[in-house]
Order: C-alpha cells, then sequence, then structure tokens
C-alpha cells in the first residue's frame, strides 16, 4: 500500500511539473524574445521579471475572482466572453506599469513590458486550462498548449502591449490620463475580435475560426515587434554611446 501510495504521487508530481513547464516554459522564452528586439538599453531581467510575476499571479487571479463573480451571475455566456473578459483582463495586466514608471524611459518600453505582463498572464492561464484537461490524452494535452502557445498568449501579449505603449507615450509626452484610453480601447476590441474568432470555433464546430484568431494574433505581434526594432533605431541615432 505504501508502494503503491508513493507511486501515486510520483505520477501526480511529475504529470504536474510537465503541466507547469508546458505553461512556463514557452512563456519565458517569449519575454527573452520580446527583449531581444530591443538592441540598444535592453530592459533589466529583475524588472521584466517582477512584471511576468504580475501578469502570471496578481493580474490572473484577480481576472479569475472578478469572471467567476460576474459568471455566477445571470450573465450571458457570450457575453462573459466576449465583453467582460476583454475588459477584465485588459484593465488588470497592464496596471502594473503604473508601478514600474521609471522603467518606461523609452516609447518602445511600454511595447516590451506590456507584452511581458500579457505572457506572465498567459502562462498562468494555460496552467488552467491544462490542469482542466490534462485527462483527455496527450494528443489533447499538447494541441491545446500548442494552440494557447501561439494563439491566446500572443493575443495576451500583443493587447496589452498596446496599453503599454500608450502609457509610456503619457510619461515621455506628458498628456493626461484620457490619452492612454484609445490605445485600452484598441486592446480591448482587439481581445474582443479574437475571442469571437474563437468561439465561432466552438459555436460552429470548425476550425477557421480559430486559425483566423491565431494568424491576427501572430501578424499583431509580428507588428509590435517591428514597430520595437524601429523605436529603438531611433534611440540608437539619438544617444551615440
Amino acid at each position: 500500500m505504501l508502494y503503491i501510495g508513493t507511486s501515486a504521487q510520483y505520477i501526480f508530481l511529475m504529470i504536474a511539473l510537465g503541466l507547469f513547464l508546458l505553461a512556463f516554459v514557452p512563456m519565458v522564452l517569449a519575454v527573452f524574445m520580446m527583449r531581444n528586439c530591443e538592441r540598444c538599453s535592453k530592459e533589466s531581467w529583475i524588472m521584466l521579471g517582477l512584471v511576468f510575476l504580475w501578469g502570471a499571479l496578481v493580474a490572473s487571479v484577480a481576472s479569475v475572482v472578478i469572471e467567476n463573480t460576474v459568471a455566477s451571475t445571470p450573465v450571458n455566456y457570450v457575453v462573459l466572453v466576449l465583453l467582460v473578459a476583454p475588459v477584465v483582463e485588459e484593465l488588470t495586466k497592464p496596471l502594473v506599469l503604473r508601478f514600474i514608471k521609471k522603467e518606461l524611459d523609452e516609447f518602445e518600453d511600454g511595447f516590451i513590458f506590456g507584452a511581458v505582463a500579457g505572457f506572465g498572464f498567459a502562462a498562468t492561464e494555460n496552467l488552467l486550462y491544462g490542469i482542466r484537461f490534462w485527462n483527455e490524452g496527450i494528443i489533447v494535452l499538447f494541441a491545446l498548449f500548442y494552440i494557447r502557445t501561439i494563439g491566446t498568449a500572443v493575443l495576451h501579449a500583443s493587447a496589452t502591449a498596446l496599453t503599454g505603449y500608450g502609457y509610456s507615450s503619457l510619461l515621455l509626452k506628458k498628456r493626461t490620463f484620457l490619452s492612454v484610453l484609445p490605445y485600452f480601447g484598441i486592446a480591448i476590441m482587439i481581445h474582443v475580435l479574437f475571442n469571437f474568432f474563437t468561439i465561432s470555433t466552438v459555436m460552429g464546430n470548425q476550425l477557421v475560426g480559430v486559425v483566423v484568431a491565431v494568424v491576427f494574433a501572430l501578424c499583431l505581434m509580428l507588428w509590435i515587434q517591428k514597430r520595437i526594432k524601429v523605436l529603438d533605431s531611433k534611440d540608437k541615432i539619438i544617444s551615440p554611446t
């Protein structure tokens, strides 16, 4: 009995570790990717780690609590997915930027830190989905993580990166807080559009929606990375070494 119990615990721990690695390792690699978009004045690993943890712990937990509270009311599922979730998640993720104002000394910093918060959020969300579907089989599990990594995670990072850019622009151009709202609104609309494509796959029992959603998220991230490199090259010209 002791042997059986120990074996069961070992298997449980291996499954838990596997799910954690599948959820977090790709997101940590994505943080490396975002940091390397800059060649001049790369961001501090400590600050990037703290922002990542904000997304993974604070923003994700707050979003789960709020969304579950709303879900316990007679709210329609579609409303929850297309309205409540995008607003709540795009509000909680970039709030960390308020605490790291001194780090946002370049326009592209908002893109980078916003994306990192989004990747942290996506890591925890992927882990929760992995826990929910771990007993569906290894193929389903790997497919789930793959689609969420190249689709949902990239969407979370891209949308929050836009809000982050709006906030860094506010600080550097000394604008009012209202100047962030258009970027925040665009982030929400992008999130809504992505969720619309994915929910159409679930309701319509076809793959077109999720394919469009993934391509949409990837194209947006590629554009953001290009903008970071353009802005970084301008910084290099302005600030000679």
